[in-house]
């Protein structure tokens, strides 16, 4: 029996479908990792994955670009001759569909920036965006979406078939991986903290994740904590910009995310829409009180007032007031730290989330008859 996990970035499938696909290894089917090569490639091997590369330009909009990659896309699907085809973002989705293998399933793992603002070529690719899936997914089996936000807007707006739209929620993290542990001392030395309580933000420096507002809490409440952030500047981004970091300790990219996560007192993500932020999943499991903001995926991890705090979008007057409440109750972060991880191993575990797939695996093949 063979999968093929179709995405965009290698880099996709390692980080966030490495769970699933070890999973069906082990469960003895033949499973493909099809994507661009890029720096963790030839990382599948070792997993008993085999990669199968195509070449696609990413930033591209030009048709015949495009074009050029489905063809690319088809000539892989058709070598490999998978009897399912499972593809994650709206390029892979789209495209994948485009091969009209009968086995197809879409994973939406969130809308993107697209559908977040209202200038004129944000709107003409987002509605180009839903068109496209309106057309293309006709003979999909499946369309999972990671939020119920998301699934609900496809629906609505007739974009997708109600029948065909199913939730799973994220992509899973290992809660035995992440999980309360003590603060790495040695890093809270290297970071030259003083006795403060640390609130930390952690994506990348583009302007939907809420990097100003956080920028701006900090500003308000520089006297009552330590605020760090981590994350890259995604320069080929449209809505990368180059901050004032004022009050911040900004640390750029990092690969100590747990060690990180452990120093810190209040983890804090403003972001304007998400698919579910993994880095939410992370930090809640490690038993950390979060501030995020009432948005499309991030209210999936978070309950206001009940394992976290959630504030408006764009609003860093709100923000500074609920990271100053947590900053002033310590109680009230032990409280939130333990509900959260309880919420997330119960409803986010990777283990959860990889049962979920494997059963929707085996009802396409059952309903299709594949042996």
């Amino acid at each position: 029996m063979k999968i093929a996990f179709l995405s965009h970035l290698d880099l996709n499938l390692y980080l966030f479908r490495l769970p699933v696909m070890k999973e069906l290894v082990k469960k003895r089917y033949e499973v493909y990792a099809v994507c661009p090569r890029g720096e963790v490639f030839d990382k599948f091997e070792k997993f008993g994955i085999k990669a199968f590369e195509y070449k696609i330009d990413r930033k591209s909009l030009n048709i015949f670009k495009e074009i050029k990659t489905i063809r690319n896309i088809k000539r892989a699907v058709s070598q490999i001759k998978p009897d399912i085809l499972h593809t994650f973002m709206h390029k892979p989705n789209i495209y994948g569909n485009l091969t009209k293998h009968p086995n197809r399933i879409n994973t939406v793992t969130g809308l993107g920036s697209f559908f977040i603002y209202k200038d004129i070529r944000s709107k003409a690719v987002k509605y180009a965006i839903e068109q496209m899936y309106k057309i293309t997914t006709k003979a999909t089996k499946k369309i999972v979406f990671q939020n119920s936000d998301d699934l609900k807007f496809f629906v609505d707006k007739d974009i997708v078939d109600k029948d065909k739209a199913i939730l799973i929620k994220s992509s899973g993290i290992d809660t035995d991986v992440f999980k309360p542990m003590p603060k790495d001392k040695e890093l809270l030395r290297q970071l030259n903290f003083d006795s403060k309580p640390v609130v930390l933000m952690i994506a990348r420096v583009i302007k939907d994740k809420g990097v100003q507002e956080f920028i701006d809490a900090a500003d308000i409440l520089k006297d009552k904590a330590n605020f760090v952030y981590v994350g890259d500047m995604d320069k080929g981004n449209k809505n990368a910009f180059m901050p004032d970091w004022k009050n911040v300790k900004y640390l750029g990219f990092r690969n100590d995310i747990k060690e990180l996560i452990s120093v810190c007192d209040i983890f804090v993500l403003p972001s304007y829409r998400e698919g579910v932020p993994r880095t939410l999943l992370e930090s809640g499991a490690m038993g950390k009180a979060i501030v995020t903001t009432d948005a499309v995926g991030c209210r999936e991890v978070v309950d206001d007032d009940v394992n976290g705090f959630l504030v408006p979008v764009k609003n860093s007057i709100a923000l500074a007031d609920k990271i100053e409440t947590l900053i002033d109750n310590k109680q009230l972060r032990e409280k939130f730290g333990i509900s959260i991880r309880e919420k997330i191993v119960k409803e986010f575990d990777v283990k959860v989330v990889v049962e979920q797939y494997l059963k929707l695996y085996e009802k396409i093949i059952s309903d299709d008859g594949v042996k």
